[in-house]
């Protein structure tokens, strides 16, 4: 079964003008008919969301392995209990405290069996390992928690307390109207006390996040780099769980090679269509698809502490050059809305009238003249080297902006990197412009507007203009101690006028998220507040494709 699967693997791929002469087969699945195969586009950073904002390593821990205090309904994106039962505000919103669940069990596997449920030291060990760099777990991988320390969240937790096994207690310094939906975030996933302790008595810390506990609805299994990862349902999950009994994630970076094996049946369900494939999947009666508006954004970042692109005349000069319409159809092939600021029209802080820059080489190229920029000048655009919902092409995108900047006088290189090297490099500020975006982790525009272009996030990696604005970040502060959403939404658009006036990104679109499938799973969603889920997805029984058309 299986070659004659890589075989027609190899048809299919031929079919979509791609060369590939051994076979496309996953790593091998114990029971076919009670598993699942989703073919990811990359190998996850780690296997612990807390210390990466890459999707991919969101998708492959945030949801399979881990569960946090609150989750995300994702059908309207409102708080609900997770490993919390319920929680209460004190009325100066300061005071946090959380009822935990009691029976949540954690993996169990061949290499750490628990000797206890779930409890308060659970959730005081996650808490603390990012927010205290004193915590002996701290360092360990990096020290880096990029998503916390980009929106600044340890430093407004005056302490953590542990009333009892199973209730805590966080008491913030000032109120955070964003504080439950951060805790609902990908990132906020809570780990095992006791494998941390664990690992440090036979000194192997660093194994926490490499080889994971938690309490999710599958258990880690084993990982080989650019092939898979497996993973198998944990039967004693505290929630129902309707999934396979195994998933592979069989990583596969080319998106017509992912195309290929959904065709073939190789893999059940593909990361990132492309946008050129999005019809073809449509077309045929084995395939269906998914769309949702995302919230999410595309932009072109400008490294605004590198000259020139530290003059906001010149990054806007360049902006008056792209024509932005073009990428949008050229790219996104209409499967996306044009973006005028941060957050998109799902956001409740969207403001319809933002002003954005049009399309005005002449213009342009009289800013540059009246800057003086040499006629030898060189832009190098960064291109991020994966598909992402926000971009599905950024290498097309890439070279679209670099005719447009050749007609205005600019010569522009385009630098792609193997990922984790591009990631790294930009983490360094190594870029001159790069050609990027953002995913929300919850509906609330701080999501958007702290971690891209707050001062504190530079150092972390998610302001990607590396840009600094003292009275857009008091404005930012400001937004988060008013619990009146009409007040939030006045400072968030005074917010986008200092972007537009200073313009550190250039905002291109918001994308529309798809998911492709096989036509013989059921309970397969598109989770707009965070990655992707599997723990309701299951195989239907219809037989035969003819069965299902009939």
């Amino acid at each position: 079964m299986r070659d004659s699967q890589g075989f027609n693997c190899r048809l299919a791929l031929l079919m979509y003008g791609v060369i590939l002469l051994s076979g496309c087969s996953p790593a091998s699945i114990d029971n076919v008919n009670n598993a699942f195969s989703y073919c990811s586009e990359s190998n996850p950073g780690s296997f612990n969301p807390q210390l990466d904002t890459s999707s991919t390593t969101a998708d492959a821990s945030a949801h399979l392995i881990y569960d946090r205090l609150l989750e995300f309904n994702p059908q309207n994106g409102r708080i609900i209990p997770g490993l919390a039962s319920s929680w209460k505000i004190s009325d100066d919103g300061l005071v946090y405290t959380f009822q935990l669940r009691r029976g949540v069990v954690f993996h169990s596997t061949n290499y750490f069996s628990p000797s206890r449920n779930f409890n308060a030291d659970d959730v005081i060990f996650s808490l603390e390992r990012w927010r205290n760099p004193q915590h002996p777990f701290h360092e360990i991988n990096g020290g880096t928690y990029p998503y916390f320390e980009s929106i600044g969240l340890s430093s407004r937790i005056k302490h953590v307390k542990r009333i009892n096994g199973y209730r805590i207690e966080v008491e913030l310094f000032e109120p955070n109207s964003a504080f439950l939906a951060n805790l609902a975030t990908d990132f906020a996933v809570v780990l095992s006390a006791e494998y941390a302790n664990y690992l440090k008595d036979q000194g192997m810390p660093s194994q926490i996040d490499r080889k994971p506990i938690g309490t999710g609805p599958y258990q880690f299994v084993s990982f080989r780099q650019n092939q898979h990862v497996r993973y198998r349902r944990h039967q004693d999950y505290f929630l129902p769980n309707e999934g396979p009994e195994q998933i592979v994630y069989d990583i596969t970076q080319r998106s017509s090679v992912r195309m290929a094996k959904l065709i073939t049946g190789e893999c059940d369900a593909i990361a990132f269509p492309s946008q050129s494939d999005l019809s073809v999947i449509e077309e045929r009666k084995e395939l269906r698809l998914l769309e949702k508006p995302g919230l999410n954004i595309g932009f072109l970042a400008f490294n605004t502490q590198k000259p020139p692109f530290d003059n906001p005349l010149v990054r806007k000069a360049i902006g008056l050059a792209i024509d932005k319409t073009s990428i949008l159809d050229a790219v996104y092939l209409g499967q996306a809305i044009r973006a005028k600021s941060l957050v998109p029209s799902a956001s409740w802080a969207y403001e319809s009238s933002a002003r954005e820059l049009g399309y005005n080489p002449v213009r342009a190229r009289e800013i540059l003249q009246e800057v003086g920029l040499p006629d030898d000048f060189e832009l190098d655009i960064w291109a991020i080297p994966v598909r992402r919902a926000y971009n599905p092409d950024a290498q097309k995108m890439a070279q679209l902006i670099q005719r447009y900047l050749r007609d205005i006088g600019i010569k522009s290189n385009i630098i792609s990197q193997d990922w984790t090297l591009f990631r790294q490099n930009l983490s360094l500020g190594a870029h001159d412009a790069v050609l990027i975006g953002w995913n929300a982790d919850n509906g609330d525009p701080d999501n958007f507007y702290r971690p891209l272009l707050t001062c504190d996030a530079i150092p972390f990696g998610t302001n990607r203009a590396m840009w600094c604005n003292p009275e857009y970040d008091r404005l930012i502060e400001l937004a988060l101690l008013s619990t009146d959403i009409d007040e939030r939404r006045l400072i968030y658009h005074q917010a986008n006028q200092i972007i537009f006036n200073e313009y550190p990104i250039m905002p291109i679109a918001h994308a529309f998220q798809y998911q492709a499938f096989r036509y013989d799973i059921e309970g397969m969603q598109i989770n707009p507040f965070g990655s992707i889920r599997f723990d309701n997805v299951k195989r239907a029984e219809f037989g035969t494709l003819e069965n299902v058309q009939n």
